[in-house]
């Protein structure tokens, strides 16, 4: 049997006297959907963060695809996608100038793996649209298709359907 993609034991997060996440314990295998439900301020991006490596835990451990996600945090982003409910992008570029960007952190240079990943997201056609100018829904189109264009093993979804509006394939079934 091979190991979970996410592990975690005992992760706990404190701000202070302020405890966010207080000793949880999951995995996560393989082809497996999980939602992270719970209520405002329940430390669900706390917990994401973690996972990441972008927060160090208070206590306890946990590993992402085999990685360490303390010591070994560059190789878990690597290997990842993550759509933070509080997306970067910037406004005084286009769709695909942010694509390319984010692209090219995570070593993307080839133009045809950036049309793809636009053309998956449904925004073929606003390439040279200013983000600025995008709705709120197709921002969070372009955030989806930046957590996409390295083509990660694993997809972290942080408030995924916040103002999302579907790609057409989405609205027609398919």
């Amino acid at each position: 049997m091979s190991l979970p993609v996410i592990y975690v034991e005992n992760l706990t997060r404190r701000f202070g006297d302020f405890t966010a996440v207080d000793h949880i314990n999951f995995e996560v295998n393989e082809g497996e959907v999980v939602g992270y439900l719970g209520p405002n301020g329940s430390g669900k991006t706390t917990t994401i963060r973690m996972l990441l490596g972008l927060l160090a835990p208070s206590e306890g451990e946990a590993t992402v695809l085999g990685y360490d996600v303390v010591r070994q945090s560059e190789e878990v982003r690597a290997r990842v996608g993550y759509m933070s409910q509080k997306f970067a992008i910037y406004d005084d570029l286009t769709t695909l100038e942010n694509l390319t960007f984010y692209g090219g952190v995570y070593g993307i240079k080839d133009k045809e793996r950036i049309t793809q990943t636009l053309e998956l997201v449904g925004l073929t056609g606003h390439e040279s649209t200013l983000t600025r100018d995008l709705s709120t829904g197709w921002r969070q189109r372009l955030a989806l298709a930046i957590a996409l264009v390295h083509e990660p093993r694993l997809l972290f979804l942080d408030e995924p359907t916040s103002g999302l509006i579907p790609p057409p394939a989405a609205r027609s079934g398919i």
